[in-house]
């Protein structure tokens, strides 16, 4: 569905973004791309979110929507078109929702953590942690998936697109340290459900080669 009243405001690097993203192009929605700047917030960014101050913001008819996961709800509900990006069961949206909140509040976290942790027994603990939160998530997916390749079941959905746009950054701390995140060996399903994931058509083209994050990483440490 063509549309020339949406415009996206963001950085091409933020996973967040990348969410939205994902779901404007699931639903074929044609939209502006406003570039942020990072170090300097614009004057855009302060009016259309003066309560968290950050990207992305959505703006459907000159309204702003904030806070990605609220886009997302936002633009399922909004356009109709192309496949939900929510479960149609109330029950199922919740669990959806459960999930979603889990990844942002819980599970992301942890790799901040992990980074900031100093010495070898602060970061073994950390990598307790996240192997927990990576064994729920597995739980997780056998049980909302019901044995189909996504979490939405047979195409992406709503946690699909959660945990999704942050393997890219995932993949750059497993690069800078030299560990695993997802280990294939411990949470089987899930780690070929980030493969299938960064190769669907939908993502492939929108998810940040973790080459190019690096960078953008290495020279964030430098100016830190």
């Amino acid at each position: 569905m063509a549309t020339n009243c949406v415009k996206l405001l963001g950085v091409w690097a933020s996973p967040y973004v990348n969410r939205v993203e994902i779901a404007l192009k699931m639903k074929s929605i044609e939209y502006e791309f406003i570039q942020e700047h990072v170090l300097n917030k614009s004057e855009l960014l302060l009016k259309s979110n003066p309560v968290y101050k950050k990207i992305p913001v959505l703006f459907h008819d000159e309204k702003p929507i904030c806070e990605s996961l609220v886009i997302l709800q936002y633009i399922d509900e909004a356009w109709l078109n192309g496949p939900s990006i929510l479960p149609s069961d109330p029950y199922d949206r919740a669990i959806a929702r459960f999930w979603a909140a889990y990844i942002d509040e819980k599970w992301y976290p942890l790799v901040a953590e992990y980074r900031n942790a100093e010495g070898k027994e602060a970061k073994a603990a950390v990598v307790e942690k996240m192997s927990e939160g990576n064994l729920l998530l597995e739980e997780a997916f056998m049980k909302i998936s019901k044995g189909k390749s996504y979490f939405g079941g047979d195409s992406i959905g709503y946690v699909d697109i959660v945990l999704g746009s942050l393997l890219g950054w995932v993949k750059v701390f497993e690069i800078m340290d030299e560990m695993k995140i997802l280990d294939e060996t411990k949470t089987p399903s899930l780690a070929e459900w980030a493969e299938r994931f960064c190769s669907d058509n939908v993502v492939k083209d929108i998810i940040p080669q973790p080459e190019k994050l690096v960078g953008i990483y290495r020279k964030y440490l430098e100016v830190k």
